[in-house]
């Protein structure tokens, strides 16, 4: 079991509560509308957790769509389990096992768990079919000025998601990892929109893959 596996699944139940409060659904309705989807669309989710995005996804495609959250944490999935009516698969999101191209594809808050982000974000835009669209929700440092004082509070959080808490630079090597995968989406993808959420503190950005 890697770090990651043990670390979420330890707090699963507590990763639950937090991901499904009223506010934070908002941030994730908006992460579902970003992908333009479409009834009868598919639609795959990396790193889905405890399946909080799932009802919106489904919702977007409807009854005769397909959802998928993928997640390497079984504590996750098992807590995702009948939210969405979605296909669960227990894999690594930097090697996703799917067959078929999807229609769209969200990662909300793990591209910083990988050590190579700008190849993740390669692969999964290499699984979108032309026109689909990829989108990325992620915390980040806010840059208004009001918030820099609760910049502190932002390092905590980086620091107490880490599965490494006795690295150095958490909070730097975070930022870069993040700052990467947004890059690369860009560099991939056409028809980019971004909004920052939350004060400033969430970055949500999606283009769509040319045909």
């Amino acid at each position: 079991m890697t770090d990651v596996q043990t670390f979420y699944g330890r707090w699963a139940r507590v990763y639950d509560v937090l991901a499904t409060l009223p506010g934070v659904q908002s941030w994730r309705q908006e992460a579902a509308t970003a992908l333009d989807l479409a009834s009868g669309d598919s639609v795959v989710e990396m790193g889905c957790g405890t399946g909080a995005n799932l009802p919106h996804l489904r919702e977007a495609v409807g009854e005769r769509g397909a959802v998928i959250g993928l997640d390497v944490t079984r504590g996750m999935l098992v807590r995702a389990r009948g939210r969405g009516q979605a296909q669960l698969l227990q894999a690594d999101a930097t090697r996703p096992p799917l067959a078929e191209p999807v229609d769209g594809l969200l990662g909300s808050f793990v591209v910083a768990m990988f050590a190579d982000p700008r190849s993740v974000v390669d692969q999964w835009c290499d699984l979108v079919a032309p026109d689909g669209r990829v989108a990325l929700l992620h915390f980040t440092r806010s840059e208004r000025t009001w918030a820099r004082p609760i910049n502190a509070a932002y390092r905590a959080l980086v620091w107490g998601s880490s599965t490494n808490k006795r690295q150095t630079g958490v909070t730097e090597s975070h930022d870069r990892r993040v700052a990467a995968a947004y890059d690369r989406l860009t560099d991939r993808t056409t028809d980019h929109r971004e909004q920052r959420l939350a004060g400033g503190y969430l970055r949500l950005a999606s283009g769509r893959i040319e045909a």
